[in-house]
């Protein structure tokens, strides 16, 4: 807790205790400001955005043609929900407050010579060599350099032009091409392995060099930036590179799905025969800022809600509930590629006001199980005779049936966070990494799928990554190349005209794919913040409501008009951007309502049904769709985790 936090939340005790004597059984129906009973929260957020080109003029870029692609608001929905049709928001609306500049020459000398004395030689990867061996490609990259990502991130974050304040979004658009002193380059991460195998991926894979990177916090253990700040680059005079494929200029439909696959080439194919116009360079940039630096990063949804409701309220333990069907003879997978100290650190990144704690049982593989395993991955076909779901839905109906055995902690904790393990030897199963489930009733979270086998392990991974990742999805996480754009109604997935939003996983996240760090983001802690605030707020809300529809409401009161208070510093900690402090005061006023709701004689239990009630009420249908279409392959909202 901050220390305004804990003022604040020994101003509310003392207001409480200053307010507690017994109200008149003809006492006035309370009227509060900020605390809706039965409402949706009010949350808003002017959202500062610093855009800053540099290697760019205005007549390369033409700031109102930039700005003209870039969106006004924006108001996150759980996506998981709109897979079966239905609209769930949070309660939260950011109405962009854009700054944008170019950096003078003086700026630009300096950058361009930190970036040159950072510049390491080396061969050229797999990727350019495959843009040179083209038809269409407009130059060959004659020399490669690998700069590291981190320390320009750094710089930026430290020192930018004149007027930008790295502490807001900030957004850095870089063309180093078409200057004397420019280097064929790209962005390396390299240091972090996997800390079950101790494969570095940053090092060793061509395809984990980049274009774009940014993210880092304060505390990150490898390349913390000592203070927070909040920086995101992408430089399209780097590459080509494999993550969003724009070494290939020959093709425009890379993925194989026979529709063109829009991407961003690099900056010296913005010419008169290249693969893209120069007039699109605007256009292009702006897709980058709004669909991926945005939409993606910095303001972006849910995927599946965050509140996680118990039978006693919101959650204030969770138990990471890891459960292993180990199935490689000779080997303990659970005591060998699962690190909990990791995994517990890792996800109370997100969740640092719950208690996190971590167990794991070992489970035989039995008949059933193989059935199921086998039906999903291998034949395709259901394990469970007359089932009504797909068989992609095998695994979720084995482990639901058996839900109890894995509920080892019940009555000792108020959440358990359900991993499920599952570890192999047939190779021919062509499992994913793992995958984060869904009810397949609501989109409500399930469970946490993470897959082991010989082959997986010497494709470098263990299995704690795999877990954080999932249950980075389950406590609603997305990743940071699939989302959605509220403005639009566009659903951004990294294939067809959003294939460029790959480029989102260069940046310091777990929820990207590149395998580079282990960290959530300090967009994805801004975010999760946000959420939780809106969840906190939300169940106040809801419980107050019970708590005035009682017949000793009055008994409640003081403490109502106190969580009113906390919801209005809430409000007021959120608009200005303080996010940690938000979610704070948020939850002290959700525990506010608790308290009335004792005194009142109100099971503060009834709190999780009443905010599902109240997400219910706050849905609103959309357009139909079948959301085990893609469910069928694993592809749904979280999307697998799978060998490159």
């Amino acid at each position: 807790m901050t220390r305004k936090a804990a003022l604040v939340t020994a101003l509310i005790a003392a207001i409480v205790g200053a307010s507690a004597t017994p109200a008149s059984a003809a006492a006035p129906v309370p009227r509060f400001t900020h605390l809706a009973p039965g409402s949706q929260p009010t949350l808003v957020e002017k959202v500062p955005v610093n855009v800053v080109f540099l290697g760019y003029d205005r007549q390369e870029v033409n700031q109102a043609q930039f700005t003209s692609g870039l969106a006004k608001t924006y108001v996150p929905e759980v996506r998981s929900r709109q897979w079966y049709g239905e609209q769930e928001k949070l309660g939260i609306t950011y109405a962009y407050d854009y700054k944008i500049s170019y950096a003078d020459r003086g700026y630009e000398d300096s950058f361009f010579t930190k970036l040159s004395s950072l510049a390491t030689p080396a061969p050229l990867t797999a990727y350019q060599e495959a843009y040179n061996a083209q038809e269409k490609n407009v130059l060959d990259v004659t020399e490669n350099n690998y700069i590291d990502g981190p320390s320009v991130e750094k710089y930026l974050a430290f020192h930018p032009p004149r007027g930008v304040d790295t502490r807001r979004n900030t957004i850095f658009l870089i063309n180093w091409y078409g200057r004397a002193d420019f280097k064929f380059h790209l962005y390396s991460k390299t240091g972090e392995p996997d800390p079950d195998t101790g494969f570095d991926f940053g090092a060793n894979r061509d395809s984990r060099k980049m274009m774009a990177w940014g993210g880092t916090t304060a505390d990150d253990e490898e390349t913390g930036l000592g203070a927070t700040r909040r920086v995101w680059f992408a430089d399209l005079s780097a590459g080509p590179e494999a993550n969003m494929a724009n070494y290939i200029v020959d093709q425009l439909d890379v993925d194989g799905d026979d529709y063109p696959d829009y991407r961003m080439p690099t900056a010296w194919e913005y010419t008169a025969g290249g693969f893209r116009s120069p007039a699109a360079l605007a256009g292009d940039l702006a897709k980058l800022t709004r669909y991926v630096a945005l939409d993606l990063l910095m303001t972006t949804s849910p995927l599946y809600p965050v509140e996680l409701p118990t039978a006693n309220g919101l959650p204030k333990t969770i138990n990471l509930d890891s459960n292993t069907y180990e199935g490689w003879p000779g080997v303990d997978a659970s005591a060998q590629y699962i690190k909990p100290q990791l995994l517990v650190k890792e996800l109370s990144e997100l969740r640092w006001r719950n208690k996190l704690d971590y167990d794991n049982q070992d489970i035989a593989w039995d008949a059933r199980n193989t059935a199921c395993f086998t039906g999903q991955f291998v034949t395709g076909e259901p394990c469970y005779e007359g089932q009504a779901l797909p068989p992609g839905a095998n695994l979720f109906l084995y482990n639901d049936e058996f839900i109890a055995r894995t509920k080892d902690d019940a009555g000792k904790v108020d959440y358990e966070l359900p991993l499920i393990n599952y570890v192999y030897t047939d190779e021919n199963a062509g499992t994913p990494l793992g995958y984060a489930d869904d009810n397949w009733v609501d989109g409500t979270q399930s469970y946490v799928f993470s897959f082991l086998s010989p082959g997986i392990v010497a494709a470098g991974y263990g299995l704690t990554t795999t877990q954080i990742h999932e249950a980075g999805h389950h406590l609603g996480m997305s990743h940071p190349h699939d989302g959605w754009d509220s403005e639009s109604g566009a659903d951004i997935g990294a294939s067809g005209d959003f294939f460029f939003s790959w480029v989102g996983d260069e940046n310091n996240s777990m929820m990207s794919y590149i395998d580079v760090n282990w960290d959530f983001s300090q967009f994805d802690r801004d975010n999760s913040d946000r959420f939780l605030t809106a969840a906190y707020n939300e169940g106040a809300n809801a419980l107050a409501a019970d708590v005035l529809a009682s017949r000793n409401a009055r008994k409640g009161t003081a403490d109502l008009y106190a969580a009113d208070l906390a919801l209005g510093l809430a409000k007021k900690a959120f608009a200005n951007h303080e996010y940690r402090a938000a979610y704070t005061f948020a939850e002290e006023a959700y525990n506010a309502v608790v308290r009335a709701a004792k005194k009142a004689g109100v099971d503060p239990n009834t709190a999780a049904d009443a905010m599902r009630a109240q997400a219910e009420a706050a849905r609103v249908s959309g357009k139909a769709n079948d959301p085990h279409e893609f469910i069928d392959t694993l592809e749904q909202g979280s999307g697998p985790r799978s060998l490159p």
